[in-house]
C-alpha cells in the first residue's frame, strides 16, 4: 500500500493519497491538484477515487478539477446535499483501492454529514491501522462544532462520535484534516501532522472528558472566530463542480490604475515594511511572510470582488493567486507585472505609511502624540492592553470603519502582536479614506512593557 500526506501550508489543511493495485484515492483534496497528478505519474497509478469527509467550510475542494483531469469518482456522505454526480456513502460503507479498504465511519459534530475513514491494509491484516479523522479529532484538539448547527448541538454530536472512535485500538494512527493554524479547530491544535489514538486518548484533554455536559460546556466556551465567508465556501463545495482556474495574466501599470480606480481591489503580498515604504494608493497589504494569506485576505475583501495581486516579483504574484482562489476568490483579473518597481518607473503616484518600531511607539505614547488602535483578538486584548487604547479586531474593519477612528485629531498608531495584522488594518483604513495612520511594523503590544509602557488586563 502507498500512502502520502499532501498539505496546503497556507491554510493548514491536510489531504491524503492512498494507493494500491495500480489505483489511488485522494481524501479531502486541496484546490491545487498538481501535486496529486505528479505523485500519480511518478508512482504509476491511476487516480480513481476522490473521497470527501464533509463539505469544507474554510477552503475550496479540488474535487471538480480532479474529476476533469482524471475522470475519478467522488464519494461523499449521502447527507451532504451535493449537486454533483457522486457515490453516496453511509456508516460502514467501503471504498476498495486494490487490497486496501477505506471504511466510512459516521462522525457528525463539525457538520452533520461528516464522515471519518478507517484504512485497512488487507495484505498485512484485517484490523484498521489508520484513521482519517477529517474535521473531528485533531492532534491535541477537536473540531469546532459551530459551522453548521448551533454549537451545543454540534458539541453533543461530536461527543458521541468520539466515543465511537475511541473503540479503536491504541496503535491506530490518527491523520486529521487540519494542523495548527487552521480555523476549523481551536488553540490547542498541534502543528504535528499525525498522532495515535492511544496518545490522544491519554493526552488530549477533550478525550479525557467522560461527562457529556462537561464536554459540551468546555468545547463551546473556547471557540475562535469563524472562518470568513464559510457559508459561501460550503455552497461552492456543495454546488456544481468548479473546474475553472484564474488566468495568471500580467497587467501593465496603466491598466492596473484604470481597474483600481474602477473599484478593483489590489492585494499586495509584500513584506509590511516594503509596503509601508511604497505602495499603489488604495491597495491593501496581506503579506506572504506568514501563512494564512488567503484567510486574512478573505476576512478583509469580499471574495466576490474583482481582484488584482502584486508581490515582490512576478513569480511571487503568481504563487499568491491560488492562495486566494482556495478561499473562494473567483474574480482575479491578474497581477501587476513587475510589481511596485515597474509602477514607479511608469511615473505613477505611490502611497506611503509611516512605520514605527516598538521603542518609537513607546516614545510617542509617553508624549501623548498618538492614539493607539489595537487590532488584536478579544482574548489577546483581555490578556493585556495599553490603557486608553482603542480596540477593534482587524476583521471588523472589513465592512465599516467606526466613526471614532475618523474623528481622532491625532495620528492612529495601528498595532497587533507582530506587525502583520496591523499592516492589513492600516492599509484598509487608508483605503477607506483615513489618512492619518501610522503602522507599528516590527513587534506588538506584548513588547511594550520592556519600553516602560504598562499593560492592563481584563475586558
Amino acid at each position: 500500500m502507498f500512502f502520502r500526506e499532501v498539505l496546503n501550508e497556507d491554510l493548514g489543511c491536510a489531504s491524503y493519497v492512498v494507493a494500491d493495485g495500480g489505483e489511488a484515492a485522494i481524501i479531502d483534496p486541496k484546490w491545487e491538484i498538481g501535486e496529486y497528478l505528479k505523485i500519480a505519474e511518478e508512482n504509476g497509478f491511476r487516480l480513481a477515487h476522490i473521497i470527501e469527509t464533509h463539505n469544507h467550510a474554510d477552503h475550496l475542494s479540488g474535487h471538480g478539477r480532479l474529476v476533469e483531469a482524471t475522470g475519478a469518482r467522488i464519494h461523499i456522505s449521502r447527507d451532504a446535499g451535493v449537486e454533483y454526480e457522486h457515490e453516496p456513502l453511509e456508516d460502514g460503507d467501503v471504498v476498495e483501492v486494490g487490497a486496501t479498504r477505506i471504511r466510512a465511519v459516521a462522525t457528525p459534530g463539525h457538520r452533520p454529514e461528516h464522515l471519518s475513514f478507517t484504512v485497512e491494509d488487507a495484505s498485512r491484516g484485517e484490523a484498521p491501522w489508520m484513521l482519517i479523522t477529517g474535521d473531528s479529532l485533531f492532534v491535541g484538539d477537536l473540531a469546532r462544532p459551530d459551522l453548521a448547527v448551533e454549537p451545543e448541538e454540534g458539541a453533543r454530536s461530536l461527543f458521541h462520535s468520539l466515543r465511537k472512535l475511541k473503540e479503536l485500538d491504541d496503535f491506530v494512527e490518527v491523520r486529521p484534516g487540519h494542523i495548527g493554524g487552521s480555523l476549523c479547530g481551536g488553540a490547542h491544535m498541534s502543528r504535528k501532522p499525525d498522532s495515535t489514538l492511544g496518545f490522544e486518548r491519554r493526552f488530549n484533554d477533550y478525550l479525557r472528558l467522560e461527562e457529556e455536559d462537561e464536554f459540551v460546556e468546555t468545547l463551546t466556551a473556547e471557540q475562535t472566530p469563524q472562518p470568513p465567508n464559510f457559508e459561501r465556501i460550503v455552497e461552492l463545495n456543495r454546488g456544481p463542480l468548479l473546474t475553472e482556474i484564474a488566468t495568471l495574466k500580467p497587467l501593465l501599470p496603466q491598466r492596473v490604475e484604470e481597474l483600481v480606480e474602477g473599484g478593483t481591489v489590489l492585494i499586495d503580498g509584500r513584506d509590511q515594511r516594503e509596503f509601508d515604504a511604497a505602495h499603489v494608493p488604495g491597495s491593501i497589504n496581506v503579506t506572504m511572510n506568514q501563512t494564512g494569506v488567503g484567510m486574512r485576505a478573505a476576512w478583509m475583501v469580499d471574495p466576490e470582488s474583482e481582484v488584482i495581486v502584486s508581490a515582490e516579483g512576478d513569480e511571487e504574484a503568481r504563487r499568491m493567486i491560488p492562495m486566494l482562489e482556495a478561499v473562494g476568490f473567483r474574480h482575479i483579473r491578474g497581477y501587476l507585472a513587475g510589481g511596485i518597481n515597474v509602477w514607479r518607473a511608469s511615473g505613477l503616484q505611490t502611497g506611503t505609511t509611516r512605520a514605527l518600531d516598538i521603542p518609537g511607539l513607546a516614545e510617542r505614547l509617553k508624549k501623548g502624540e498618538v492614539i493607539l488602535l489595537d487590532v488584536r483578538s478579544a482574548a489577546e486584548w483581555a490578556a493585556g492592553h495599553v490603557e486608553g487604547s482603542i480596540h477593534v479586531p482587524y476583521q471588523q474593519l472589513r465592512d465599516e470603519v467606526p466613526d471614532k477612528l475618523r474623528a481622532e485629531d491625532k495620528p492612529l498608531a495601528v498595532v497587533c502582536g507582530s506587525g502583520v495584522r496591523s499592516a492589513l488594518a492600516a492599509s484598509v483604513l487608508k483605503r477607506a479614506g483615513v489618512e492619518n495612520v501610522e503602522h507599528v511594523a516590527d513587534g506588538g503590544v506584548p513588547m511594550l512593557p520592556r519600553e516602560g509602557i504598562e499593560l492592563v488586563d481584563g475586558d
